[in-house]
């Protein structure tokens, strides 16, 4: 439902999302593509120039973007699962900052700071 909702908010609001899968996905969404070379090389192209990356309750997709970031980007993984954040870092995104708490609360206080 998360997921969901905040690619319906992207969508709408115009804001760049690279929809990848797998091998195990079974029919993804027209969107999705399924080269996984193509895929990586469309997600290298939309993090260009980012200086911050907030990885929220994704374990898979916050390693694979992780790992294509550049040691020089900040990194905040958010997640309930303690071993979704040590994993980030675990594998190669050392600058990672980690947040166990539930996300929900998280981005409602999130937004509430970012609307002062």
């Amino acid at each position: 439902m998360l997921t969901s909702g905040i690619m319906f908010e992207c969508v709408r609001n115009g804001v760049d999302l690279v929809l990848a899968g797998s091998i195990r996905d079974d029919g993804p969404l027209p969107e999705v593509i399924t080269d996984t070379l193509e895929a990586q090389r469309r997600m290298r192209k939309s993090i260009e120039g980012v200086g911050f990356a907030l990885m929220i309750a994704t374990a898979l997709h916050s390693i694979a973007t992780g790992n294509l970031l550049p040691a020089s980007v900040k990194v905040v993984s958010v997640d309930i699962n303690p071993a979704t954040v040590t994993k980030l870092s675990d594998r190669g995104t050392s600058q990672t900052i980690g947040l166990v708490t539930d996300v929900e609360p998280f981005l409602r206080s999130l937004a509430a700071e970012l609307a002062t």
